[in-house]
């Protein structure tokens, strides 16, 4: 799709666009499915498959190079939800982290969400194995399975009908930020993490190929194991794509070229998409109209055969995926039918415990209407996020709580705030109070920032996290 971009931007001609679509490997994925919303919906999923995006399995001296095993399987560790506008207003990513506990269609059960692609592969192989179907065969369409289940999965979850799929494996994602030149990062600290191969200094720095690849895979040694390696993956696609749409890729036709082939071996698209009409109305999105955000969590839970999973409320994620988009092609939001329109989230993202809903309580009790009360990502600065033209709204919040610092976000739905509280904020309810009792809503959900992990997906807090534009660069963990 970047590729697609390049071509309708700079006019490089047919011929070469037509080497890149007729080299693209596509799928049967979501039946040609096309929403009435003003909208197109793509399910962006990163997977660990050991393969190139024909199926073909990779060169041990490839695996190595990028420091991966062979024995891996092909988990679904990156699963973004991407919300294009089709009239070029704000683009926004939804990240859903992989050990989410989530209902599975067809029969599947209850389980994590990374594993929904492997179960329908491995069901669908195994029948028509036992029915003497060609193997190849067996590989194709037990493979769409597996991609259509995590498709229908996600749908389930958040309410969104997917229009469309793009699929990134390990090697494509370390070629497509060596075409273009690698992507900049920052981290608060200095890493060391054998066990991805991320090793490097803090401090702003440029990161291509195996360490790019290295730096969106490191979970161990991070505060809150697989969701800062969330935010890490936002960040830098958001650096990615503040680098792909910048005037140095578009007009070095070396970069475009890199650009091709890497996009061949990377990506797998659903056939129905329509390359050259998406890059066309992606003209409209400048780098800086992209916003990454990550669902709201409930916490952890053992799960007998599951291990570790993190629990969600289907209804909060729903609330929170209709809060950060906007569905109607006129501008105007659209709340999902029977919920209440959302004046103001409370996020915490300290290690106070309770305080998001404890603050979520004071504006309550002053006349605020308030949404999601959850965790978040940390950050260092307390911010209130309004939309266009609630200033005045943002204004009252602030005030009610200290004059706490402002910001326009021009992603969000109309009338619609979000309160990020972190550790310089010194306002009302910081610390426990009466009666407190730490209920991020109003249940048994419980706010606080979780204990260092070692394993994946052992994190104990909610996590929507801050947006993230793709004209920033934000040091992270």
């Amino acid at each position: 799709m970047a590729s697609a971009l390049v071509f309708v931007v700079t006019g490089i001609g047919w011929a070469a666009f037509e080497q890149l679509r007729d080299g693209l490997s596509t799928a049967d994925v979501t039946g040609g499915f096309k929403a009435a919303d003003g909208v197109t919906d793509i399910l962006l999923v990163g997977n660990s498959s050991r393969t190139d995006a024909q199926g073909n399995p990779l060169p041990p001296e490839v695996l190595a190079r990028l420091g991966a095993s062979a024995e891996g399987g092909q988990l679904s560790d990156t699963v973004i939800l991407l919300r294009i506008p089709n009239d070029g207003r704000r683009a926004v990513a939804i990240s859903l982290p992989r050990d989410l506990y989530v209902d599975m269609p067809d029969g599947y059960g209850r389980h994590k969400l990374n594993s929904a692609f492997p179960r329908a592969r491995n069901e669908t192989a195994s029948q028509m194995t036992r029915d003497g179907t060609d193997p190849a065969a067996v590989r194709e369409e037990s493979t769409a399975a597996g991609r259509r289940l995590l498709v229908e999965t996600v749908e389930g979850l958040t309410g969104v009908d997917i229009e469309h799929y793009a699929e990134l494996n390990l090697l494509g994602f370390a070629r497509l930020t060596e075409a273009v030149g690698g992507v900049e990062v920052c981290l608060t600290e200095p890493v060391d993490d054998p066990k991805s191969g991320a090793e490097f200094p803090a401090g702003p720095q440029t990161i291509s190929g195996t360490e790019a690849l290295a730096f969106v895979r490191q979970r161990y040694g991070l505060p809150r194991g697989d969701l800062d390696r969330i935010v890490r993956q936002q960040v830098f696609l958001a650096a990615l794509a503040d680098k792909v749409l910048s005037a140095g890729t578009l007009t070095d036709p070396g970069r475009i070229r890199e650009l091709i082939d890497a996009t061949q071996q990377a990506l797998v698209l659903d056939k129905d998409l329509d390359v050259l009409d998406f890059a066309a109305r992606m003209q409209g999105i400048a780098s800086g109209d992209i916003r990454f955000v990550t669902v709201p969590i409930a916490g952890p839970e053992q799960v007998a055969g599951e291990g570790e999973v993190l629990t969600v409320d289907r209804a909060a994620v729903r609330q929170f995926v209709n809060a950060v988009i906007r569905p109607d092609p006129n501008g105007e939001p659209n709340p999902a039918a029977g919920e209440p329109e959302v004046n103001v989230d409370v996020f915490n993202t300290t290690s106070i415990d309770g305080m998001a809903g404890r603050v979520s309580d004071t504006l309550g009790g002053d006349g605020f209407e308030i949404g999601a009360v959850a965790n978040a990502a940390p950050r260092q600065t307390t911010v209130v996020r309004y939309a266009p033209g609630a200033q005045d709204t943002g204004d009252s919040v602030s005030q009610a709580l200290g004059d706490l610092p402002l910001h326009e976000d021009t992603g969000l739905k109309a009338g619609h705030l979000q309160l990020y509280l972190a550790d310089d904020y010194t306002g009302p309810e910081r610390h426990t109070g009466d009666g407190g009792s730490g209920s991020v809503d109003g249940t048994s959900a419980q706010d606080h920032t979780p204990p260092e992990q070692g394993t994946a997906g052992a994190q104990a807090a909610p996590a929507p996290a801050p947006p993230i534009d793709a004209d920033d660069v934000p040091c992270v963990n």
